[in-house]
């Protein structure tokens, strides 16, 4: 819910009401400690060498510092992550890694950058999602329905076709049932002697443990470890600390003429729509793996819309200043250099540096074919609809000082942090 005021003679959308707990679901204790174990626990891959921290961890804001993350195949983490010579990546992850403050929060009814999962009254277990209804049933949330993608994807956890059982029963398209993908998964968790006890406290009056009670712990563990709203914003907001100086002008501006609230509006600074920005496209788009073309056309692969191309889900601002780089391909690394040209994509398109971008290497990938494809380039700038409000400097350096009062220290590390161990024994990305 939002405060209108005026500015001028224009109504512009004011500072939200302040978070409460009433914004948030409730969760459960014993299953945040188990997801907290799953989460940096490297056992939910095909191929035991990545965990769900390797791409969202906390060291990053909960996402990995690069432009485009590589999963499967990848050595190390963060800036400093590299292709295994002995394993090497098939190609990068299409989209930048999100953050995940506050998905716990009641109104994140859709997730992904092109919103393809869902709340859906009228579909199979409330949640519309690409997948089958037999897969979209038995999850508490849809935060514990999200856990399905990365875990099926050959690029982000699974591993490449016939690299293991997991990447095996995905490639046959066994996902439920008996031997099915998430069979194998719980099987391993059950099968670790450590997670027994942990289990058991989580669901005790459960007999039959599946892939949806690992994934339903996964969200409470995220829902509660980085839930934030205790930034200098919350502090202004509850009317304990006012914002001063440069970040008091900044929130008049993002409030006012800057446009700011006009999609990043509400408790979680997102309206939870999607809109066409002209955010630069590099990598492997998203196609799939009989198509050639490298375009990623956002929205629109989900509704099938023509006037959906091109737009991405408004990202929620809590902690930006930690979660770079920005843009669903993470096309800038500096926040400054993506405000400078989101208030104006249509020109400052042209004049985009691709040397910019922070990506790790990856030999024999070509990351600049959208880029180097006139027609694809100007179907990308056309898309952009917005008006366009250019900044001056001065306008930056307020807007950059009121997102920082986003920044919740508390949120940013976490409430358990990360574990000295994992039931597994597996090595923890730290």
């Amino acid at each position: 819910m939002s405060v209108w005021v005026l500015a001028g003679s224009a109504a512009v959308a004011g500072p939200p009401v302040a978070v409460t707990d009433a914004d948030y679901g409730p969760v459960d204790m014993a299953q945040v400690r188990l997801g907290q174990m799953l989460f940096y626990d490297p056992l939910l891959s095909g191929n035991r060498n990545i965990s769900c921290a390797t791409c969202h961890h906390p060291k990053f804001g909960t996402a990995d510092g690069v432009a485009l993350s590589l999963g499967e195949g990848g050595i190390g983490l963060g800036p400093e992550r590299r292709p295994d010579p002995d394993n090497m990546p098939e190609q990068r992850i299409p989209r930048n890694a999100p953050a995940l403050f506050n998905l716990g929060a009641r109104e994140f009814t859709v997730l992904f950058h092109d919103g393809r999962i869902e709340a859906d009254a009228g579909k199979p277990g409330g949640i519309r999602t690409p997948m089958g209804a037999e897969m979209n049933s038995g999850f508490a949330s849809l935060l514990s329905a999200q856990t399905m993608f990365p875990v099926l994807s050959a690029d982000e956890m699974a591993g490449h076709y016939s690299e293991n059982e997991i990447s095996k029963a995905v490639r046959q398209g066994r996902i439920t049932g008996s031997g099915g993908a998430w069979d194998l998964l719980s099987t391993r968790v059950q099968e670790t002697p450590g997670y027994a006890p942990l289990v058991t406290a989580a669901f005790p009056d459960e007999e039959d443990f599946g892939f949806t009670h690992i994934s339903d712990a996964i969200a409470a563990f995220m829902a509660f470890e980085w839930r934030s709203d205790t930034s200098p914003f919350d502090a202004h907001l509850r009317g304990e600390q006012a914002l001063q100086g440069t970040a008091a002008a900044g929130m008049d501006l993002f409030y006012g003429s800057a446009g700011c609230a006009d999609c990043h509006s509400g408790p979680f600074l997102t309206d939870h729509s999607f809109h066409a920005m002209g955010v630069p496209q590099f990598g492997p788009g998203k196609a799939a793996r009989f198509e050639q073309h490298v375009r990623d056309t956002g929205r629109m692969r989900v509704t099938g819309r023509v006037e959906d191309a091109y737009a991405f889900r408004t990202p929620s601002l809590r902690n930006v200043a930690a979660t770079g780089p920005y843009g669903h391909t993470g096309s800038h690394a500096d926040l400054r250099g993506f405000l400078a040209y989101h208030a104006d994509p249509a020109t400052a398109f042209d004049g985009y540096d691709p040397a910019t971008v922070r990506l790790p290497d990856l030999p024999g990938v070509s990351d600049w074919r959208h880029i180097d494809d006139p027609a694809a380039q100007a179907s990308l700038k056309a898309s952009v609809t917005a008006p366009a409000r250019p900044l001056s400097d001065t306008d930056l350096d307020r807007l950059i000082a009121f997102l920082g009062s986003l920044t919740d220290e508390t949120a940013i590390q976490g409430r358990l942090g990360i574990p000295d161990a994992v039931p597994s024994g597996l090595p923890i990305d730290r």
